[in-house]
């Protein structure tokens, strides 16, 4: 069985290409085989006629790793919006055969994945979102959250979706967190006590590392 974590967070721009790509950076320095996957991705940057997936790139540059971005990705678009709306023709098993292909060239892969859980792939007459993805692919997941006003309801709210889903959280991580403001400490007590899941990390804006 393929061994890898799965980065969703509470919605989007809330950071999980920052934190993927520190939490590759940290799993390589710590001398794990660490490899990265994005199976969709929006709002791609085009040069000279070239899709470039901008997630993709920061996260290779940030762990160091010499790859084409366009290799670390399915699916990639140039709207920025949500994949059911930037193609019609998003397929789980066009994911999983992309994935079957690579996923012997590292021991561990952190996946990440577009906008919430929630994120539509498909809005056909048998729906996908992003929830499925992450069951098919079998990892567990680590929820990153942002540390400010209103984080305690989206955090809970995507736990407890998961939970649903019957999806395993291995951790949150708490993004743009300052130690010193008093309602970053009270909300990820809060969100570990109305979810009995743990904050496995805290980082602050701009961190070029993160403690597990």
């Amino acid at each position: 069985m393929t061994e890898g974590i799965f980065i969703t967070a509470t919605g989007t721009d809330i950071g999980k290409t920052y934190i993927s790509g520190l939490l590759v950076k940290n799993l390589r320095k710590k001398g794990i085989d660490c490899g990265y996957y994005k199976p969709v991705l929006s709002g791609a940057e085009e040069v000279d006629g070239k899709l470039i997936p901008g997630d993709c790139r920061h996260v290779l540059n940030t762990a160091g790793i010499d790859l084409d971005p366009a290799d670390c990705a399915s699916y990639i678009f140039k709207p920025a919006v949500s994949p059911h709306l930037a193609s019609k023709d998003i397929s789980l098993v066009k994911i999983l055969k992309d994935f079957e292909l690579i996923k012997s060239n590292y021991d561990f892969w952190v996946v990440e994945g577009a906008g919430g859980i929630i994120c539509p792939l498909n809005l056909s007459d048998d729906p996908v979102i992003m929830a499925d993805l992450i069951k098919i692919m079998g990892f567990d997941v680590i929820i990153v959250a942002d540390s400010g006003l209103g984080t305690i309801n989206s955090t809970v709210l995507t736990v407890e979706f998961a939970k649903q889903k019957n999806i395993a959280i291995k951790g949150i991580i708490m993004n743009n967190f300052d130690e010193n403001n008093f309602m970053h400490i009270d909300n990820k007590k809060s969100i570990e006590k109305l979810t009995g899941v743990k904050v496995i990390a805290t980082v602050k804006t701009n961190a070029k590392d993160i403690e597990l």
